[in-house]
């Protein structure tokens, strides 16, 4: 039923997208939806683990799964009518995840998501979407993602994530990954996320890419996977260019920062995990 609803709200958003005409100041929907009485379905969470690499049947939650069970939230938001950006073709540009404490598997959770506003982007429109996650009352888990409407523009706006990078701001290489090209299909399977800019190259295509492109979220849950995370943590990240598929990337960690790097080690995304302490 949920894979329904998302297919139906997508369809929505793509008969949507080619009427509408983004622009920083647009106005956007204030509206602030509540889910309660979430509970995880344990086949997706394994599926989830499975493509993303972190260890099955964990009691806990991986840091990056909230923003999974959001994503119908998100989806109904943003394909509304009053939404100024258009759908298809959204890319995830930054995610910043404040969990205050471990997430049971088997707990049940409130989940609310609004757009806190629009932003203008050198390359487009961007809107902030808020996520936050309770158990019992008190808010346990939080996010805020940016996601970028690509069209012309004359402003000078700064990349998302501010200054640029430079090679001191990349961390040491660990390992190399070949990422297969049916990742995208995978991880739309398990996260409900079938936009089509990930699923094959015909329907890339109309957006500007040559090939599939992996899911921001896929690889950041995937780096995320292999560092480590604890069980109370801030997680920043940027998406700073896709990773078409299929590719062979270059996993780099030193400490608390990561980043995922193509050739030249042009750097696909980059983050850094904080500890939470009191």
């Amino acid at each position: 039923m949920a894979d329904r609803c998302l297919c139906l709200m997508l369809a929505r958003g793509a008969l949507l997208s080619p009427f509408r005409r983004p622009r920083p100041d647009a106005e956007f929907p204030r509206t602030r939806l509540v889910l309660p009485g979430v509970r995880v379905d344990p086949a997706r969470l394994a599926a989830y683990e499975r493509v993303c690499g972190f260890p099955a049947g964990g009691d806990t939650l991986p840091v990056t799964h909230p923003h999974v069970l959001a994503f119908p939230l998100a989806m109904a938001l943003m394909s509304r009518r009053d939404f100024p950006l258009p759908l298809l073709g959204l890319v995830h540009t930054s995610l910043a995840i404040e969990q205050r404490r471990a997430l049971p598997a088997s707990g049940t959770y409130e989940l609310t998501v609004q757009v806190a506003g629009l932003a203008p982007h050198r390359r487009g429109t961007e809107a902030t979407v808020v996520t936050e996650v309770r158990a019992g009352g008190d808010l346990a888990w939080a996010s805020r993602s940016t996601y970028l409407a690509r069209h012309r523009t004359a402003v000078d706006a700064p990349v998302a994530g501010g200054r640029p990078l430079n090679a001191r701001d990349i961390p040491p290489a660990r390992t190399r990954w070949r990422l297969s090209g049916d990742i995208g299909r995978r991880y739309a399977a398990a996260s409900g996320d079938r936009n089509p800019i990930h699923l094959h190259p015909l329907t890339a295509r109309p957006f500007g890419f040559p090939r599939a492109v992996a899911h921001g979220m896929w690889t950041l849950a995937r780096c995320l996977a292999e560092l480590g995370t604890p069980q109370a943590a801030a997680v920043r990240a940027e998406f700073r260019a896709p990773v078409l598929l299929p590719a062979t990337v270059t996993y780099a960690a030193d400490g608390t920062r990561f980043a995922l790097l193509g050739d030249g080690r042009r750097p696909h995304v980059v983050g850094e995990v904080r500890p939470l302490t009191g």
